[in-house]
């Protein structure tokens, strides 16, 4: 997995759907100039169809959106671009597909008490995931392990502060080079 010592130039924004990761990745894709990419866009339109109805998905259904996302952070890779891409990235087997060997990939994982989730879940009005879910995804994640080296945010406060947490971080990571 990542290289701590080595600074990301791709982020990917992970954890259950409510969590705030479009919000937060868009918010430090404009403060650090970095390209965005919404990781739910690249589903396949069966996924859509099928969470929208209220189903989770399974894994297969995932496989070929997790190559989707993996192409597009290869892409970012083969045109030394950084970027930041979201992806609920809830197991341990997506997150190696994902960042599998590739060490300027970091992991930031949103996490949040299920209430507050369910919360912000419950006021989304123009999104496909329907708050009924909320149960599979949790069930589904598994949180990543020390050996992911990714950067746990809590989603407690406002999107702001979750994106301060994570710059913080990213320069504290810098300047240890």
């Amino acid at each position: 997995m990542s290289d701590t010592a080595t600074p990301p130039q791709i982020l990917v924004v992970m954890g259950v759907s409510g969590t705030g990761k479009t919000t937060v990745a868009k918010q430090l894709a404009a403060r650090l100039g970095w390209p965005f990419q919404e990781g739910d866009e690249l589903h396949p339109p069966a996924n859509v169809a099928k969470m929208h109805a209220g189903h989770p998905l399974t894994d297969a259904d995932r496989l070929p959106w997790l190559h989707t996302i993996a192409a597009w952070i290869d892409a970012r890779e083969a045109a030394d671009e950084p970027g930041i891409v979201t992806c609920s990235a809830l197991k341990h087997s997506y997150r190696d597909i994902l960042i599998g060997d590739r060490p300027r990939v970091r992991l930031v994982y949103l996490r949040g008490d299920k209430a507050v989730i369910a919360r912000r879940l419950a006021q989304r009005t123009d999104h496909f995931m329907p708050p009924a879910l909320l149960d599979s995804q949790l069930a589904t994640l598994e949180e990543p392990v020390p050996a992911e080296h990714a950067l746990t945010v809590p989603i407690d406060g406002p999107p702001e502060q979750a994106v301060e947490l994570i710059l913080h971080a990213l320069g504290s990571m810098q300047s240890a080079e």
